[in-house]
């Protein structure tokens, strides 16, 4: 029995250096891993496995992070958070059914939601509306909130609960083409729910479908006690979880990496910017840092 190639899997192959929005000249190789890597690295006359291996965004995403609907705050951060590389190497396309799991200050889904308005589908995986902690509660009903006052970029999208082992429940099985998060695997290395949230995205997503990770990059070597308490994670814990999950490790890439980020501050990646945990101590220092350094990994569902 044959089934139609999924969307994700005949994207276009790598597009080679180019420089990064504000931060000069960009590493954009990409460092292929596992039984993926001839195909994640774009071979002459080969797809590119599990998403575009280009890491140039589309004109529709062009338009959308330069809406007026964008703070300027929220713009400020595009030169640490690089949404457009980003989400072009994950293979973002206008047409994908997308969840983004844990979106927080919707600094991403008040991109995703207008640029897949029209003719794509997004769901917002949050926290169960009937949590047992509060601040769970209070945090869910604040973004339904904010969904409600720009119905002009929510309208379409679903608020939906975070995954257990099984999936979501608003969101069909096998249904999905992308899962994102963003800096979210730290808080479910510490909750110890990380294994239960990436067998539910792989219950989420079609076979062919694709995995979006960014996180704070821990050094080779630091143990789970020292990633949950300073919010960074090494790249080999993250693969192993993934791989363990079901995921291939199609591709990674430095768009979001930081070398000035030497990761021993005193209140772990909570020191830098935008959250300055110290407050006005070193606060100059530590915005010459800048963000944390990130690892940006690709992985998909087996077809």
């Amino acid at each position: 029995m044959t089934h139609p190639a999924h969307p994700l899997l005949t994207a276009p192959a790598p597009a080679g250096l180019s420089t990064g929005p504000g931060r000069g000249l960009q590493r954009r190789h990409l460092l292929a891993a596992g039984p993926a890597a001839l195909l994640a690295v774009g071979l002459p006359g080969c797809a590119s496995l599990g998403g575009s291996a280009s890491t140039e965004p589309d004109a529709a995403l062009r338009a959308v992070l330069a809406a007026p609907h964008r703070s300027e705050a929220n713009r400020a951060r595009d030169v640490w958070r690089n949404p457009g590389p980003t989400l072009a190497f994950f293979g973002i396309r206008p047409t994908l059914t997308v969840v983004e799991l844990s979106p927080g200050g919707a600094w991403y889904s008040e991109i995703l939601a207008p640029y897949l308005r029209t003719s794509g589908k997004l769901y917002l995986a949050h926290f169960p509306a009937d949590s047992a902690n509060a601040n769970m509660r209070r945090s869910r009903a604040n973004f339904a909130e904010r969904m409600a006052k720009a119905p002009e970029l929510y309208d379409k999208a679903v608020l939906a609960t975070l995954p257990t082992a099984t999936g979501a429940p608003e969101v069909p099985a096998g249904s999905a083409d992308l899962v994102l998060t963003f800096r979210n695997v730290h808080n479910w290395v510490s909750d110890k729910s990380l294994d239960d949230k990436l067998r539910g995205c792989f219950a989420m997503l079609k076979p062919g479908g694709v995995l979006g990770v960014v996180d704070h990059r821990a050094n080779p070597g630091t143990t789970l006690e020292a990633m949950a308490k300073s919010g960074y994670v090494t790249e080999a814990f993250m693969e192993e979880r993934a791989r363990a999950a079901g995921f291939v490790l199609a591709a990674k890439s430095e768009i979001n990496a930081n070398p000035k980020d030497t990761k021993d501050h005193p209140n772990g990646v909570w020191t830098l910017p935008p959250t300055f945990a110290r407050k006005e101590v070193e606060r100059e220092r530590y915005a010459a840092i800048g963000e944390s350094d990130r690892f940006t990994h690709r992985y998909v569902k087996p077809a």
